[in-house]
């Protein structure tokens, strides 16, 4: 399991108590979900990456936490509403007890398994490609 970015527990502690309980639950469950993924803030939010390509991650909007999966839509799964113009879903939160984790964990397991490519939109002039199934390589 790779270790989680030393910049991710400083984003924890500026959130208040609720917020930072939530996020907390989150990692944790990322974590365990994507061991072999690499974790950072980007773009001022912690996010988890296959190979490059950002699959999950969670900021705080004034009204709470935001868990974003850049290829949610895909997923067809209840529970997660499209954001913006590309492939992702989101799911927020005001409170840790409202996330359901067998949900997430769920969509944890699509997070590896389905995936658009967002590392090469620039190359591809904002063209999204899938990525063939991974199998399971971020275990």
């Amino acid at each position: 399991m790779k270790a989680i970015a030393s910049t991710i527990p400083a984003y924890h502690r500026a959130l208040t108590v609720d917020e930072r309980a939530v996020c907390e639950r989150l990692q944790q469950e990322i974590q365990r979900a994507l061991p072999g993924s690499e974790s950072s803030i980007w773009h001022g939010s912690p996010v988890w990456f296959i190979d490059g390509n950002p699959v999950v991650g969670y900021h705080k909007l004034k009204d709470g936490i935001r868990l974003l999966f850049w290829s949610g839509q895909s997923f067809d799964e209840e529970g997660l509403t499209p954001e913006g113009t590309f492939k992702a879903a989101e799911v927020r939160y005001t409170d840790a007890d409202q996330i359901k984790v067998t949900h997430l964990r769920r969509w944890l397991r699509k997070a590896k398994l389905i995936q658009w490519d967002y590392k090469n939109i620039v190359k591809r002039k904002g063209k999204l490609v899938r990525i063939e199934s991974r199998g399971g390589r971020a275990s």
